[in-house]
């Protein structure tokens, strides 16, 4: 509950696992008890720890060596030494973000760097007052190839009381990262937490984000039609946790676990009988049906890290940074530390530090989103040995 005291004990940890080391990133994540520290956050990571660029947030729960800590204080700090890496750290207000017109060079201006180095991106938001959805689509159009991994702060329940640090400085809004190019390499793991039901469909009529018809029938009547095959206890969960699954590739034929963009069914229009959806359609698309509650939530990210367990390159992993929202955790899966355990037994026992967000981001077939729901993991490793 000691601010001072939970610092020195983290970063005493982190000093004895890296030895001779010097760091030179270090991400910090604190829970709303300190929330009267925050202001010191920076000043006492300098001072246990010394990293070259410091990056962190306010956040409702903190994970870190293997624990996820909910519901009552805590502090996650995780560092790394990276010689061969430059990191390029910025601060962004909404009203400094180019315009949705905007060329590419805009948005390298805004990071300091440009396509040719090969960047990847920590991304940390204040979801009051910055909107994070505009940040990922410009980098995306500016930087196609990086990954884009990060989270929302959360903790807060009003504009101004989230922290975001970055080096020496405090922000209460906005957004904050930092570019990472040189000999790193960045893995994107996201499990937004559902498994699919029914057959995989084509839009074949949408109007912005109104699905109205599905394989040339109208959607409400494909989604009776699939609830009627669905067992009694799929029925019961449909009723409350049924969401649509995009897939990414519209050239795809067989679209597979972590291919779907997941989004909210918002409601239905009475008179057409089209059915509202948390995201923009086109016509085209290839959709399932997906539903979400805590065994389904455990069993795709199971897969999903069995599928990396089994298809990671040869160079070794270094370590990885959690974002996860804070409807999972405890909450959902009534034991805690369910994600982390569940990464270490596919990944091994590498650092793994994040906290639990207000939204988080990283990509689903290529391209970033703002998710829900999800649990997004950036592994790092060397891009040469």
């Amino acid at each position: 509950a000691d601010l001072e005291e939970a610092m020195e004990e983290a970063a005493a940890e982190v000093r004895a696992e890296l030895g001779d080391s010097q760091p030179d990133l270090a991400a910090v994540f604190v829970s709303p008890h300190h929330a009267q520290g925050y202001g010191r956050v920076s000043s006492l990571v300098a001072k246990t720890l010394g990293p070259r660029v410091l990056l962190g947030c306010s956040g409702g729960g903190v994970i870190g060596g293997g624990q996820e800590v909910e519901f009552r204080p805590g502090l996650s700090l995780t560092a790394a030494a990276l010689p061969e890496a430059e990191l390029l750290p910025f601060h962004v207000e909404q009203g400094a973000l180019p315009d949705p017109d905007a060329p590419p060079e805009a948005w390298e201006r805004m990071v300091g760097t440009t396509p040719a180095s090969q960047p990847h991106f920590l991304l940390l938001g204040d979801p009051f007052t910055f909107p994070a959805e505009r940040l990922v689509q410009g980098l995306d159009y500016a930087f196609t190839s990086s990954i884009k991994i990060g989270g929302l702060a959360s903790g807060a329940q009003r504009p101004g009381g989230n922290a975001l640090f970055l080096g020496d400085q405090l922000h209460g809004s906005g957004a904050i990262g930092v570019a990472l190019q040189g000999n790193i390499a960045v893995e994107a793991i996201v499990a937004q937490g559902c498994r699919p039901v029914g057959p995989v469909m084509r839009i074949t009529r949408c109007d912005q984000n109104m699905l109205i018809e599905l394989d040339d029938r109208p959607a409400v009547e494909a989604l009776r039609g699939l609830f009627h095959t669905m067992s009694s206890e799929d029925q019961t969960l449909a009723s409350h946790s049924l969401f649509l699954g995009i897939a990414m590739d519209t050239l795809q034929d067989e679209p597979d676990l972590g291919d779907f963009l997941v989004r909210n069914l918002m409601g239905m229009d009475p008179r057409t009988g089209a059915l509202a959806i948390g995201e923009m359609l086109q016509e085209g698309q290839q959709v399932r049906f997906h539903l979400r509650d805590a065994t389904t939530s455990g069993e795709e990210l199971d897969g999903l890290l069995a599928r990396y367990a089994g298809d990671r390159p040869g160079a070794p992993d270094w370590g990885s940074l959690l974002f996860s929202c804070l409807g999972r955790g405890e909450g959902l899966y009534g034991v805690p530390n369910h994600d982390s355990d569940l990464f270490r037994r596919y990944v091994g026992r590498i650092p793994l530090g994040g906290f639990f967000c207000n939204g988080e981001i990283g990509p689903v077939g290529g391209t970033t989103f703002l998710h829900g729901y999800t649990s997004s993991f950036g592994i790092f490793r060397p891009r040469q040995r």
